[in-house]
């Protein structure tokens, strides 16, 4: 069980990324709620230096995913930190969806994002897929 040891391991070292991506978009927060000029371009940077490793450790997750699901639950008993460390993993990942969320927010509200990047209007619609495909199945 060999690759199960490296899940393990591999999901350790997700959630200790996961934990660095919440560092930066916590930072970016604060910047955007302390100064007038947001945050700086060395977050930015930061971010976007720590995207091949997010890459790259998704590519493992993934892999991992379908060798854990594979297991007979007796197997899957031998490795009880594993649901855990996904729950883990997957309640920070929800922190920095909303933080990331509420930055993308302050940025629009000071005027910091290009007009070309501002979201679309429909997405603060969450229903508005569904009333299309209504109205068009009229």
């Amino acid at each position: 069980m060999i690759s199960l040891n490296l899940m393990v391991a591999d999901l350790r070292g997700h959630l200790a990324l996961c934990q660095e991506i919440l560092t930066l978009v916590e930072n970016e927060n604060h910047a955007l709620h302390h100064s007038e000029t947001g945050p700086s371009f060395e977050s930015y940077q930061a971010k976007k230096n720590l995207l091949p490793r997010l890459n790259q450790s998704l590519n493992q997750i993934r892999q991992h995913r379908a060798t854990w699901q594979k297991l007979n639950p007796a197997d899957r008993e031998q490795y009880p930190e594993v649901p855990g460390l996904l729950r883990q993993n997957q309640d920070l990942i929800m922190k920095i969806i909303v933080l990331d969320r509420e930055n993308e927010q302050a940025l629009l509200r000071k005027g910091l994002v290009p007009p070309r990047q501002l979201p679309s209007a429909n997405r603060q619609r969450p229903h508005f897929v569904a009333d299309m495909y209504r109205r068009q199945g009229r």
